[in-house]
């Protein structure tokens, strides 16, 4: 009776399970942790969205149990946000289902299409979810390359020609968790052609859409044509909306795996609280000025963290998007791998990072910032850093800072 439950025995420890008690203990001990840890939004849900809560909830009505997809007014605006931003025409009523945020959208969706013994495609590094979503379900992962570049397709190619049995799904993330890799359409349009021939479902994470820096906004892989009959692609209002506390985000796509989605669904929860579905509809209706104001302050964020930290002799890879920036570990400590690492930095700066490690063991080598401390407390990780690098001086991977 004391061995582990079959599911529970099929997951790892969890990486940060190593790192929060050590953060507690600094904590409790007077130290101030910076923590760039944890992708957890810090700016304030917009007023507008707050009221439409607030006004909401005062009626009695929605206090009751609401609906397990989302109410039809949230799915329309779902839907018309896809149409308005990537030219994406959805039936708000087959092609839609709300979700208590992209992370269980995407766990309940492994859960509904997986038999045990099913092979998915999954990249590696990534968001933890989209590997163990599946392997909770029963399912075999297969690792393949999280950079969208010219390998991508060969090892796609190679994946499915060599896994018995062959793959239903391959997962991707673009803006990429933790990577901040991007993808191009013209990328989106080589593997769904692939995955048609092939038969194969492409599972898509979206989270990061709204939140990039250069001007070129994210494609979804639905714009392509054809990709909706294989294709599901999970969003968040978490980011966008700086609303992570809400729990509400969106399944789109294809009609049969919405379906079995949903069905799933109408057996475990009630969806969100109504009120929330409501204000969330507000959200998604209501002007785009919050989102470029969100999205300005992370760029500006961005900028500061990579001067400073160039400053104190950690170059970091300027990131084109999402709240991350996805670092190497100094040369003269790469040697400890991530974990280790990330745990020296809190014990001798007071800084908290995520270990890449967490994110598959291909990014055991790296470090994931978040962009969640505002520039005055960014500066000062980077001036507790530089003691410990022991540098005058960044080699010069600096970029200007915003106006």
């Amino acid at each position: 009776m004391s061995e582990d439950f079959h599911r529970i025995r099929r997951l790892p420890p969890y990486v940060f399970e190593h790192i929060n008690p050590i953060k507690a203990k600094a904590r409790a001990e007077g130290v101030d942790i910076i923590d760039l840890g944890m992708g957890n939004p810090d700016l304030p849900t917009p007023e507008h969205i707050v009221k439409k809560l607030q006004e909401t909830v005062l009626d009695s009505r929605t206090h009751r149990y609401s609906s397990s997809k989302g109410i039809p007014g949230l799915r329309k605006a779902q839907a018309s946000y896809y149409g308005r931003r990537f030219g994406v025409k959805l039936n708000p009523d087959t092609q839609v289902v709300a979700t208590l945020g992209s992370k269980e959208g995407f766990a309940n969706m492994a859960q509904a299409i997986t038999a045990p013994g099913d092979v998915v495609l999954v990249p590696n590094p990534t968001y933890p979810i989209h590997s163990f979503g599946f392997i909770m379900s029963g399912g075999v992962v297969r690792s393949m390359p999280a950079d969208p570049n010219e390998d991508f397709m060969r090892s796609l190619d190679r994946a499915v020609r060599h896994s018995i049995p062959k793959p239903i799904a391959l997962v991707l993330n673009y803006p990429a968790n933790p990577t901040a890799y991007t993808a191009t359409l013209d990328f989106y349009a080589e593997v769904v052609k692939y995955c048609r021939a092939n038969d194969i479902f492409i599972l898509s994470d979206l989270a990061y859409s709204e939140i990039y820096f250069d001007d070129v906004p994210p494609p979804s892989v639905l714009q392509v044509p054809g990709a909706i009959d294989i294709t599901v692609e999970f969003t968040s209002m978490s980011k966008t909306y700086s609303m992570p506390g809400w729990r509400v985000g969106f399944a789109v796509g294809n009609e049969r795996l919405i379906a079995a989605l949903a069905r799933v669904k109408s057996y475990l929860d009630y969806g969100a609280f109504t009120p929330i579905q409501v204000a969330a509809t507000a959200a998604l209706n209501g002007s785009d000025d919050v989102i470029e104001e969100v999205r300005k302050i992370y760029k500006y964020r961005r900028d500061v963290m990579v001067e400073s930290f160039a400053r104190s002799g950690w170059d970091i890879p300027v990131p084109k998007a999402t709240m991350f920036a996805w670092a190497p570990i100094p040369a003269q400590f790469a040697h400890l791998g991530s974990l280790e690492f990330a745990k020296l930095l809190i014990r001798e700066t007071g800084v908290g990072v995520a270990p890449g490690v967490g994110f598959g063991e291909y990014g055991d080598q790296y470090i994931r910032l978040a962009f969640v401390e505002n520039e005055q407390r960014i500066r000062q990780a980077a001036r507790n850093i530089k003691k410990l690098l022991g540098s005058k001086g960044g080699s010069g991977n600096v970029v200007p800072l915003a106006g």
